[in-house]
């Protein structure tokens, strides 16, 4: 959601107000097939669902994300029948 920078490892993840924090990203990086930042983390169950909307804590400054379902990009491959 514009950020730049990708979240990291030990990111602190934050409710929406930036107040509570609720979590912790456990890898992060920039995906070059969506073209923006990615990460994965843990957060606590009734920030977990699907389009919550969230912040991060990234280089000391408060940036928003969404909660979203794995995979971020679909696959497109195909397998042959069995």
């Amino acid at each position: 959601m514009g950020m730049k920078a990708p979240a990291r490892e030990h990111t602190e993840i934050y409710d929406a107000t930036g107040e509570t924090l609720i979590g912790e990203v456990t890898s992060g990086t920039f995906s070059p097939c969506l073209k923006k930042p990615i990460a994965m983390g843990y957060v606590s169950t009734p920030n977990a669902k699907n389009g919550t909307e969230i912040m991060l804590k990234v280089r000391g400054k408060m940036q928003k994300a969404e909660v979203t379902k794995m995979p971020f990009v679909e696959t497109r491959y195909y397998r042959v029948p069995e």
